[in-house]
This record gives C-alpha cells, structure tokens and sequence, in this order.
C-alpha cells in the first residue's frame, strides 16, 4: 500500500512527517524556514502534490519525525546590522529607525562589524568553514512591516558552511544516561531582521513598528538529521548555550509542532505552505501568512555591498589597518570555553557523572551558583553536588522559581555545608532525611512531602528572614551534643525506661540496640551523634 508524506518547514524549524508501514518510511518535499530569539517560530512548507488520494486515519500508523532546523537568533549588539541605529528591548515603537532602516530613497547600508566578528564566532564554535570571500543577496517578499520590500541576506555564498553540533540525549531506565548525538551545520548567515506587525482586530487595522527592521540575525541552518522533538529541543538549547557562551546571542527561545501536524493529518487535514508563529499564552503555533516558494523570493545580488573578505594569518595584508580587517586566527584565539569544554572540567575537577554536569548547564545561572558554593566551602565537591542538584535545585522546581529568584545564597549554603563539615551540626539536624535518600545517579524529581524531611536549617533560609545558618542552629538548639556526660544521662533514662529492649539487647538481638539508639536520638532531638551514642549504650550495658 503507497504511503503518503508531507514535509513541512518552518521558519524557525524544519518539521518532516511521514508514516511509517511496514518499517519503511516514505519522505517527499523539502522545508525551508527560520526563527529568532525572541521566538519568531514560523513555518514554512515545500509546495508538491500530494501523490496518494488515500489519507491516513487517526491511529492507524505510526508517525516519524524527520526534523531540520533553521535558526534565527538576534546577534547581541548595540547597533543595527547595516545602520548605526540603537538596538533596545521594549523601546517606545518606532523610536529606534534611521532613513536606511525606514527605506528612504538614497539611503545606503553600512555593515556593522560586531555583527560579522559575531556570526565568524559562532562559525567556528560550530566547526564550521569560514568563508574569507562571502557574498550579499536581496530577497524579496512584500510585508507592510518589510518597507524595501526586500531582506538583505547571504543566499549563494554565506559566511560559514559545512559545521557540527554535538548534543546528548537522556537514556536509559531512570534517564541518567547521556548519550553523544551530532547535528550536521549546513551554513551561517548575517541577515537583517524585518519590523512587527501589530493586528488590532477591534479596530480592524494593523499597526508596524519598525524598531525591528534591520536588527542582525544570525541564520543558523541544520540539516534533517533530527529524529523527533526531544532531539530538536535538545540541539537547540544546546546552541543556546553555546551562542550564550561566546556572548554572540541572548537566544532566548522556544519550541513546539509535531503533535499540531499529526493531528491535523489523521483528521483528515493538509499541512498547509504558510508562515506559523509562536503564540505564548496559548503555547502552540497560529498562521500568519502564505509562505512563497524559493522562486517567489527572486533572489538577487545586493548591489550596495560589495563581497565580504576575511582574512588569516597567513593571508592577512602587512599594511592591513586593524579596523577594516577582520581576522580569523584572532577571533580563534578569543574563543571563550564551550559548553562541551566545561561539562569535561566540571566531571574531571569535581569527580561529578556527566548528567550531573548537563543539569548543572541546562539550568540557567545553576553552574555559577555551584561554584560560588565550591568556593566559599570546605565541603567535598560530592556534596556540594548533592545539595545543589537535589536539596537546592529541588525546591527551586517545586515553587516554580529562576535560581536568581532563589532566597538562599550561595554564601548561605556554603555555610550551612561548613557546618555539617564541622560537626557543628549533625547530618539528620541539618537534613533530617534529606539527603540519606538522594541517589545522585539518577536526581529524580523530590518526592511528595520532601520539604517536611529536608534540612530544617535550610527551611529556614528558604523562609526569606534574612538569618545565617548560624543564628538558626542557635535559635533552634540544633548544635550537635558534646557533653558526654550529659548524653550518657540521657543513654541510662532512655534503657531505664524501657528494660524490655534492653533484654532484647543482651540476649543477642541485633535490631534492638538500634532501637534504642533511636530512642536516645529522639530524646536528643536528633543532636546527638549515632556513632557516640552506640558506644555509651554497650559501655553501659557491657556488650
């Protein structure tokens, strides 16, 4: 039985469905698309007949994603790509446009060169070829938010080609396993950005906001070597990671498709040539245009700018002034370390498993709070760990809150570790049955009731009063006991009260000496150390 496919692309994304029969699976069209970091999620689809009348019903196969992606990330910058206006978030519209930016007659484009550094930046972050020779292209569409009716683009010869990206993939029974994938880089381009539409249906009109218009993208273009959306997701942070590691983008981003496409597939529906956008309060995809086919943009050379040149050591001109050339070896050298580089320190340094290290990532601003604990502890690294990616990262989760809106301090958990370190406190005052149960191989979500077993001291941090694990272990009387004296009291009271254990104890049982630690440390409200109090109660009893 044939079996029909549709393929579709999106700015932002490229999406292929197709289902499978038979352990085949059949594949037609080709996507094209982009998205921003702001996101600007939008769909574009491959326009060729469908080639079986026969549609699939809802269940009936099983659907393989086959997903490329193109990335449209705003290059950080504090001006335009090809004029000199101010980029700024949230500015009053419209007060952020030149006459290039608006389109007048006789204005000319002048290229920023942050923009180029960034985009060869990201290059070779990306393992990409640089292109010493890159070339301009317009391409057209018309748009009231687009006024030359024209983005100045790279189409033929863009300024970097033929890169990777390495990823991992959670595996195995409890996902603690990360498994290496790569992503194949087919090319990086500068591109101008276009303004924003603003449609106010009450009044039926629409309102353009050009402090967009001519903003530097950086299009970064995957091949569709993406099996599913977990994947898709997990490249994508990736990049973001690195773009945020070498200060190129703040890629602030988002993701969503597949499951809208096969529903609309088993019902009976057609992924239509469009331009999709990603509607935050409804967290799903919405149409915003009809997408035109490649021979519809009528690509041609952009005669205001002559070709890009780059150069190396070896090639750079002797006399070459340092501010009209570009150097490739010395962006090279400027390369701060990558996501990859930092995940293989953190497991050497710290003795860590590398899911540890992808969580301590993946999970903005955590790494740094980590290592602001690291430095200010005398605590083992293991247990800075523990703390940081089960206790801490725990209640972060659990109250739905950004580890800068985190009311514990990297200092104050420091000290609170310090403590533990010191014997100060005892492990069960500090964590009651916190960490006894934390299984640093898998960091599985806290379970129901963990923040009445937690660290009483950390509870008390967390409540925003301002004290030190000090002051808390002092108001609370959690210091551990170091009177013996007064615990070999407590050790006679407690075999006083109940002679019934105590002669479990001597004829030999093995458990009852364990409850009767358990009962010494109740009476010490849990201040007493286990190991002590074992060795008053066979003194005692002459074991």
């Amino acid at each position: 039985m044939a079996a029909p496919m549709l393929r579709w692309g999106c700015r932002g994304r490229r999406w292929a469905l197709a289902w499978v029969d038979g352990g085949s699976c059949h594949r037609r069209g080709a996507p094209t698309g982009s998205t921003s970091n702001r996101i600007r999620g939008q769909s574009s689809l491959a326009q060729q007949p469908l080639r079986t009348a026969q549609k699939p019903r809802k269940g009936e196969h099983k659907w393989a994603a086959v997903v490329g992606l193109e990335i449209h990330a705003q290059i950080s910058s504090n001006s335009k790509l090809f004029s000199g206006s101010q980029v700024r978030f949230s500015a009053p519209p419209n007060s952020l446009v030149s006459f290039f930016d608006a389109s007048l007659p006789g204005t000319l484009p002048v290229l920023n060169r942050r923009c180029v550094e960034a985009a060869v930046m990201t290059g070779l972050a990306l393992n990409c070829h640089i292109n010493k020779k890159s070339l301009f292209d317009r391409k057209h569409y018309f748009y009231a938010d687009l006024p030359a009716g024209y983005q100045i683009t790279q189409q033929r010869l863009p300024i970097a080609v033929n890169g990777s990206l390495t990823y991992g993939i959670s595996a195995g029974k409890e996902r603690g396993q990360v498994i290496p994938k790569t992503v194949r880089v087919k090319q990086i381009q500068l591109e101008q950005d276009s303004g924003k539409s603003l449609h106010d249906d009450l009044r039926s009109q629409t309102l353009v906001d050009l402090n967009r218009a001519g903003v530097g993208l950086l299009e970064v273009v995957l091949e569709p070597d993406l099996s599913c959306g977990e994947e898709a997701a997990t490249a994508v942070r990736e990049l973001q990671l690195i773009l945020q590691a070498l200060g190129t983008s703040q890629a602030n981003m988002a993701d969503y498709e597949i499951q809208r496409q096969i529903s609309e597939l088993e019902n009976g529906g057609e992924i239509l040539n469009e331009t999709r956008s990603f509607h935050e309060k409804l967290g799903c995809t919405v149409s915003m245009r009809d997408k035109e086919a490649k021979q519809d943009y009528r690509f041609m050379p952009e005669p205001n700018l002559p070709p890009l040149l780059l150069y190396d050591a070896t090639s750079l001109p002797t006399d070459a002034d340092p501010q009209q050339v570009i150097n490739i070896d010395q962006i090279r050298e400027m390369l701060p370390e990558l996501p990859s580089v930092t995940r293989e320190r953190l497991v050497q340094q710290y003795g860590m498993l590398p899911e540890h290290s992808f969580t301590l990532l993946n999970e903005v601003g955590l790494l740094e709070f980590f290592q602001n604990v690291i430095k200010e502890t005398r605590a083992e690294p293991k247990k800075v760990t523990s703390w940081v990616l089960n206790i801490f990262l725990g209640y972060l989760k659990q109250e739905n809150l950004a580890v800068s809106e985190s009311p514990v301090t990297p200092s104050a958990l420091a000290e609170l570790l310090d403590l533990l370190d010191s014997r100060t406190i005892s492990s069960s005052a500090a964590k009651q049955a916190g960490v006894q149960w934390c299984d640093l191989s898998s960091l599985q979500p806290l379970p129901p009731g963990f923040k009445r077993s937690a660290s009483q001291v950390f509870e008390e941090l967390w409540k925003r009063e301002g004290k030190t694990p000090g002051q808390i272990v002092s108001e609370k009387q959690l210091e551990l006991m170091q009177d013996r004296g007064a615990l070999e009291q407590f050790c006679y009271s407690v075999m006083k009260d109940h002679p019934q254990v105590v002669m479990d104890v001597k004829k030999g049982n093995p458990r009852a000496i364990n409850k009767l630690i358990g009962l010494v440390r109740k009476a010490t409200l849990n201040r007493a150390d286990p190991a002590m109090i074992k060795e008053i109660l066979e003194k005692q009893l002459s074991l």
